[in-house]
């Protein structure tokens, strides 16, 4: 058996005891989720996922159960369902120690897409399970990231609403933000589609 000198980050997973599974094999980093993002089909073409706060709070519960075992800490990585601010939030609260985000950044006015994203989980042309979808220039990359925000809709300046969901949750950083108490209501169903409706809607008037 060969050993890898360089950080590896794996995924995607979803549940407690395959997360500690895979930290034990010395990784620096866990993907979460199976599908929640806007332009992955998983969830509709085969029925399986699970709500990305539940799957985050799973494998950060892993994660702390591997460091409480004399395991170095692995990076939980909320992967998919980042639309607007309040998702990075939950996601942070749940338990993450990052994001990744795709569709908000598609909407980048430097986005090298302009203004498309692409769902790359299996591109099997015999069962796709990512579609195209379009969501158009939003705004700059910094004003998406930092700010200033110039709508109130939570589509911009994602680091000041994490900032501010820190304050009003009483947190002096990320890792008291990840303790605080959370209310769990699922929507399984709707996480990340809000485009893949609007596409479909736009098709059906055409």
């Amino acid at each position: 058996m060969r050993a890898c000198d360089i950080p590896v980050v794996v995924g995607n997973c979803v549940q407690y005891d395959t997360a500690l599974e895979l930290m034990e094999t010395g990784i620096a980093g866990i993907l979460v989720g199976v599908g929640p993002g806007a332009a992955c089909t998983t969830r509709g073409v085969l029925g399986v996922g699970v709500p990305q706060v539940t799957a985050t709070a799973d494998v950060a519960a892993a994660r702390d159960e591997h460091m409480r075992r004399g395991g170095m800490r692995v990076a939980v990585i909320t992967d998919g369902g980042m639309r607007i601010g309040a998702d990075v939030c939950k996601a942070f609260a749940a338990g993450a120690d990052a994001v990744m985000i795709g569709t908000p950044l598609a909407g980048a006015e430097e986005s090298a897409s302009k203004g498309f994203n692409w769902g790359m989980a299996t591109p099997d042309p015999n069962l796709p399970r990512g579609t195209r979808i379009h969501v158009g220039t939003k705004a700059t990359l910094r004003e998406i990231l930092l700010g200033p925000a110039r709508v109130d809709d939570g589509s911009q300046n994602f680091a000041g609403a994490l900032r501010s969901a820190l304050g009003v949750c009483g947190a002096r950083d990320i890792a008291e933000f990840q303790h605080v108490e959370m209310v769990i209501a699922p929507a399984i169903v709707s996480e990340g589609k809000v485009f893949q409706q609007a596409q479909h809607v736009g098709m059906g008037k055409s």
